[in-house]
């Protein structure tokens, strides 16, 4: 008997305008120490499925047919009070985000003990003893201290492994892990997948992992489940899914996943999505085209950065000795050269987003300099660094904050042509608006619409078009396909790599994602805690890294370069699924 057996789920979510039906009559099933992992784009229903099983579905959501049980026991008609005795003593569930899933006012102890004494029942000494063994058992140093912290004081690792133990609190038979490590670089998230297997083999606890990301998938899981629209497309064993798919779905989906044995120009496509083509333009008798200069190239070397250091305060005194800094940036150096896509790759709070900062002049360095075009704009006054405000555009990491929810999307394009006074007339704005949205494959009709009308990937191709409003010569992108699906993914990097070859743009590419960085990067520097370790041309880099760190990172990346992917791309039709 399986541990979990899912049949014919059935979800919907009623509107005034119909019903939309979200998961059409998927089953599978999850054995005892197994980990099936369910793949697939964005609204696929893999996070559905997950909160269906649970009954924790946003209103108006239901589960309109189907079985879903557990150990032999069905769950699906239980009603809220049984339910809550499944939830975290039966299943566990490790939801996408720590830091919205941690209560910020209560320390990880409080929240720990809590769990521990609503699902078995324990008292507060109990409960305690038995939070310390889980934040052990999870690998967190020192628990008596960090049992007494709150989850501002962790890092994105250390909290994701305080929501795992939270999981474990009850002892399931089953964990459900939505997403857990999207945000994550390659090294903390091979942590966490680490002790999610171990977990796994060691308890005789099963897991359904709920990603987009197929390396994870081929580095973690024992059998795949592909989604599309709801629908499952194929299920089996994780190796013979990957190197045999038999539907077309699969094979371009596998496709899609950025490469690391071999540089490709373009990324290919996962079809049968909606595809967001750009519209090209003749940029050289086009606005977008028209560059003004802003100080001189040398020796062919747009941006050069020279010894910048940059400390944050942790703690504020009256006295400077009683104040503690993080120094976020040390000593960091090196050039960009006129047309390049220059990559800066490293753990998360190594320094990368900072550097980016203070060159687009959001920090300013407690030493060092920054030249652009010749111009040290540290030594500029704010009235003369204006024009190069024009010249260093920046697309920044998340599309769904970076964007005012207030303003329409045309609005939002249009506010820095308006701020730097680059059109006569606002039919001339509006004339620009509608071709750097038709640019990025929206259509001149998107500007008419809110970003909360938009998907991920379109909130983003928004993000380039505005970072494009000012015609800028620099644009610096700070992990701007991180949150996206590997299909979306796809679409934005072609679109950046379209943008450059068309406007002659140089990029600063900033991601934790190594297959990402060696597609896009023609040079990388690899940075830790705040310095620069390494710069080489990408192909030497990954070929032979010269430092440990660098070969650390490159070998616990999940990646598919291991299977081969000739074939992939052959166009089917959508077909019944392939169990």
């Amino acid at each position: 008997m399986s541990l979990l057996c899912v049949d014919d789920l059935i979800i919907e979510f009623p509107s005034r305008h119909g019903v939309a039906v979200s998961v059409k009559g998927v089953s599978f099933q999850v054995e005892k120490g197994e980990i099936l992992g369910l793949v697939g784009e964005s609204g696929a229903g893999k996070s559905t499925i997950g909160n269906g099983i649970v009954n924790l579905l946003s209103s108006p959501g239901r589960v309109a047919d189907g079985s879903i049980k557990l150990a032999g026991d069905s769950i699906r008609n239980l009603d809220d009070e049984a339910m809550r005795k499944v939830r975290g003593r039966r299943i566990g569930f490790i939801f996408q985000d720590p830091m919205t899933s941690l209560n910020p006012l209560l320390t990880i102890g409080t929240q720990l003990m809590e769990t521990v004494q609503a699902t078995l029942g324990a008292d507060k000494e109990a409960a305690r003893a038995r939070a310390l063994e889980l934040l052990d058992a999870v690998g967190i140093p020192e628990p008596e201290l960090r049992l007494e912290q709150y989850p501002h004081q962790f890092s994105g690792g250390m909290r994701q492994r305080v929501v795992i133990a939270i999981a474990l609190a009850g002892e399931p038979e089953l964990i459900i892990a939505d997403e857990p490590t999207t945000a994550l670089d390659v090294s903390v998230q091979n942590q966490v997948l680490e002790l999610i297997r171990k977990l796994c083999k060691e308890r005789d606890v099963g897991c359904i992992l709920i990603t987009h990301d197929m390396g994870v998938i081929a580095n973690t899981t024992d059998r795949v489940a592909v989604l599309y629209q709801g629908e499952l497309m194929e299920c089996g064993p994780t190796m013979d899914v990957l190197e045999r798919p038999q539907h077309a779905y699969t094979r371009s989906l596998i496709s899609a996943v950025p490469r690391v044995d071999v540089k490709v120009h373009r990324f290919p496509r996962v079809e049968y999505i909606e595809k967001a083509e750009s519209k090209p333009i003749d940029v050289k008798n086009h606005w977008l085209g028209v560059k003004e200069s802003f100080g001189s190239v040398e020796n062919g070397e747009l941006l050069k950065v020279e010894n910048l250091d940059l400390r944050f305060v942790t703690k504020s005194a009256f006295l400077e000795k009683n104040r503690k800094y993080v120094q976020a940036i040390d000593n960091v150096s090196f050039t960009v050269k006129d047309g390049e896509t220059f990559g800066l790759v490293g753990e998360s709070g190594s320094g990368k987003s900072t550097t980016a900062r203070v060159i687009a002049g959001l920090y300013r360095p407690d030493n060092g300099r920054v030249m652009f075009a010749g111009q040290d704009l540290g030594a500029l006054s704010e009235k003369q660094r204006r024009p190069l405000r024009r010249q260093i555009q920046m697309v920044f990491q998340n599309p769904y904050s970076s964007l005012n929810s207030r303003m329409t999307v045309s609005d939002i394009i249009a506010e820095p042509i308006r701020f730097h006074d680059l059109a006569e007339s606002e039919m001339k704005i509006r004339q620009i608006v509608n071709d750097l949205l038709d640019h990025v494959g929206l259509g001149a009709a998107a500007g008419k619409r809110f970003p909360h009308e938009f998907s991920g990937g379109q909130r983003q191709r928004i993000s380039i078009a505005r970072a494009l409003a000012t015609r800028p010569r620099f644009l610096i992108c700070d992990e701007p396909t991180s949150a996206l699906d590997v299909s979306v993914q796809a679409q934005i990097l072609n679109l950046l790599k379209d943008l450059q070859d068309e406007l002659g743009l140089t990029m600063l590419f900033i991601s934790h994602d190594l297959p990402v960085i060696r597609q896009m990067c023609d040079r990388i520097a690899v940075m830790k805690q705040g310095g620069i370790v390494e710069i080489n041309d990408s192909d030497s880099l990954f070929a032979n890294p010269r430092q440990e760190y660098t070969r650390n990172l490159i070998e616990v990346m999940p990646h598919l370069d291991h299977l081969s992917r000739d074939g992939l791309d052959v166009e089917m039709p959508l077909n019944k699924a392939v169990v």
